[in-house]
């Protein structure tokens, strides 16, 4: 199948069509090679606030992990000054500071970047980092179509960078017990995976936004942030809440759906879905938005026999939830994005409508017929319902593998892949009202299911 292709394999549309990189590899590109204990010089690339994130997760593992923060990049000069204020803070020194990326990439002392740029502008970024030679870490979505995705895709197994997804919770130990008991049949045959992932706010419209009221066209480049996509006058509402409009984002599928899909395919073994259908609206918050504000998608997997549902809603947070549902046992967490409170249900205790989840699930366990799924930072006790996206383990996870020339890091580019083509099929879903397939032969997305082996 073309979406398990090896490391070395180079496929499809090339970085110099999209970007206008210069052709083959450059001796820039092969990265310094970092002993077990030398530093790792690390750069900032787009300074907002998910940037501030991964900055206090190179925080904590600074002095353990010898790292050294020396360079921010941000076209927009307010983000690039909080960014230097910042590191000046947390890290006790002086960085440089960048308004192009380019720039940044020639400065030889760089040796991973962090990208937290906007949606529709990390397939390309990646490519172009990893092309000057520079490990990266890049925020998930992976990419919002397509032809991106093979670029970053190719790009990536091109070359010599490690390079690890922000998709942090294959990274958690919970997360990663959980697949362990998923592997090991415990829960018997698969058949459906929910999650119910909400909120209930405008999210990602701030109607007072700041920035919004700050900036100022002739302080940043808005030619570059639009980054190939068809011109239109400066919006500062759309430079700062891209996630809300459709030419820059999948909104929810972009955001929470690539974190959902991603674990199914940590959880299953599995890569991008056979169909998808999807539907919703902007039903709760009729603002400024053009991506749905309530969004349900489904999803199929063919040869593992297993139904996918992905929902969220942004005006009612009631009942957040992952359910992983085998004919032998669930898996059930409850709360919303990256949960680590799960419990493990067996099958056939003929319990009134299958489970009572307001009393239930506490008299279950109880009574030992509930087991509640749990790691040694947690204690043995009932886990909390949130963890923080700034993760330690995940971080480390790519600082290791960077030390060790390891590229099958925990988000390795592979994982972007499938997850930035299961949420283009959903977004494409939603806004095209039809169902779409997955043709593992040509590597696309197709109106008709594929002709096996064909």
């Amino acid at each position: 199948m073309k979406e398990r292709i090896s490391r070395r394999r180079f496929i499809g549309t090339t970085a110099t069509g999209l970007l206008g990189l210069s052709a083959g590899f450059s001796a820039k590109s092969y990265p310094r090679i970092i002993g077990a204990n030398d530093r790792i010089n690390m750069a900032f690339l787009g300074t907002g606030a998910r940037s501030y994130g991964h900055r206090r997760m190179v925080q904590g593992s600074y002095d353990e992990k010898n790292l050294h923060a020396i360079a921010v990049c941000d076209i927009w000069k307010q983000n690039r000054e909080k960014a230097a204020a910042d590191c000046a803070d947390k890290f006790n020194t002086r960085v440089k500071q960048y308004k192009y990326s380019e720039d940044l990439l020639n400065d030889n002392d760089v040796d991973a970047v962090m990208i937290a740029t906007g949606d529709h502008q990390h397939a390309r970024i990646l490519a172009e980092v990893v092309q000057a030679g520079k490990h990266c870490y890049c925020e998930k979505p992976m990419a919002q179509d397509i032809a991106e995705a093979k670029l970053a895709r190719d790009t990536v197994l091109n070359s010599k960078q490690i390079v690890q997804m922000g998709s942090q919770w294959v990274s958690e130990p919970i997360h990663r017990k959980i697949r362990d008991i998923v592997r090991s049949g415990k829960l018997g045959q698969i058949t459906k995976i929910d999650q119910c992932w909400n909120d209930n706010n405008h999210r990602w419209h701030d109607p007072d936004d700041p920035d919004v009221a700050s900036i100022r066209e002739e302080d940043t480049d808005w030619n570059r942030w639009l980054l190939g996509k068809p011109y239109e006058p400066f919006d500062p509402w759309k430079y700062f809440e891209f996630r809300i409009f459709k030419n820059y984002s999948g909104g929810i599928t972009s955001q929470w759906m690539s974190h959902g899909i991603g674990l199914v395919h940590f959880y299953t073994d599995t890569a991008i879905p056979d169909s998808m259908v999807a539907n919703g609206g902007i039903f709760g918050w009729p603002d400024i938005r053009e991506n749905p504000d309530t969004f349900q998608a489904l999803a199929t997997y063919e040869k593992e026999k297993f139904l996918y549902s992905y929902e969220s809603n942004y005006a009612n947070k009631f009942g957040d939830h992952t359910i992983i549902r085998g004919k032998e046992g669930t898996l059930f967490a409850h709360g919303g994005e990256g949960s680590p409170r799960w419990f493990f249900i067996p099958e056939h205790l003929n319990l009134a409508g299958g489970f009572d989840f307001y009393e239930g699930l506490k008299m279950a366990v109880n009574n030992g017929v509930a087991e509640i799924i749990t790691t040694p930072e947690f204690e043995g006790k009932l886990a909390p319902a949130v963890l923080s996206d700034d993760s330690k383990p995940h971080l480390d996870n790519w600082i290791d593998c960077i030390r060790d020339g390891n590229p099958k890091t925990n988000g390795h580019v592979m994982t972007g892949y499938w997850h930035s083509i299961g949420i283009i099929m959903a977004t494409r879903a939603y806004w095209e009202g039809k169902k779409l397939y997955w043709d593992r032969e040509l590597d696309n997305i197709v109106d008709k299911p594929p002709v096996q082996g064909s």
